[in-house]
């Protein structure tokens, strides 16, 4: 759980001026940007999905069950958010995509930056792109055009397919991280490590999401939105600690190889 301080949402007007900081004391991060609660979630959602296509009102509320926001209550109950609020997510959001950052450490760093003790530019979004950025599970495409953007040959996917690294999904269109497996079975068969040798990495993938899927049973199993939340999270945080460990467990070995 993030160390950032557990507060209920503000239950102040929408239209309520922003506080101005006493002297003395550090304005929230980021400063200098608008603390005028005028945004609905469903404007947050669009400012955020350029870059953040998979977000989720759900997700918004366990960023504030965790402490990491702290939109307006209007007296009528609903969220309003700031522009300095959508910041801060984008700050959130972007630290679990790009360094895989647990949430507490994320609350830790968030709490230096409203201290003073830290500094961070304040960020600004980018377009989501094929590389580095998740796309809606929707956006699938054909075997053909999966190895005309991985640059290989077609019968190289159908190999994949066939010994079991890679699975089509409804339809036969692929997801957008079947590229990431394309390009790298390409670049192992450069070295001699053809399709066969494979199977074992996506057993071992398969072994490591079992672990996950244990762990994140409790909170997947329950009905409310903000447990199917954490349980995205959970899930999302402990599969790339688990591909670190991979990468690390892998390296440390070959380590033993080298003069």
């Amino acid at each position: 759980m993030s160390t950032a301080p557990q507060t209920r949402a503000r239950q102040l007007p929408a239209d309520a001026a922003p506080a101005v900081p006493e002297a003395g004391e550090h304005e929230p991060w980021p400063r200098g940007i608008s603390r005028r609660a005028s945004m609905r979630i469903s404007d947050v959602l669009a400012a955020l999905q350029i870059e953040f296509p998979a977000v989720t009102p759900s997700k918004l509320r366990f960023l504030e069950e965790q402490g990491l926001v702290e939109p307006v209550r209007t007296p009528s109950g609903y969220r309003q958010y700031s522009p300095a609020d959508v910041e801060r997510l984008r700050f959130v959001l972007r630290q679990q995509r790009d360094r895989y950052m647990p949430l507490k450490v994320i609350g830790e760093r968030l709490a230096a930056l409203d201290a003073g003790a830290e500094d961070e530019p304040t960020p600004r979004a980018r377009l989501a792109a094929a590389d580095g950025v998740l796309r809606r599970p929707d956006t699938r495409v054909s075997a053909e055009a999966l190895a005309a953007d991985a640059g290989v040959e077609p019968h190289l996917v159908a190999e994949l397919v066939e010994a079991g690294v890679l699975t089509p999904g409804p339809g036969g269109g692929f997801e957008p991280w079947a590229r990431e497996i394309v390009v790298t079975a390409a670049a192992l068969a450069e070295h001699g490590i053809d399709v066969r040798h494979l199977r074992q990495f996506r057993t071992a993938a398969e072994r490591q999401a079992d672990l996950v899927a244990q762990a994140v049973a409790p909170w997947r199993g329950q009905r409310n939105a903000s447990s199917r939340a954490r349980a995205a999270t959970m899930a999302a945080e402990l599969g790339e600690l688990c591909a670190r460990m991979h990468t690390a467990l892998v390296r440390s070995s070959v380590a033993d190889l080298l003069p």
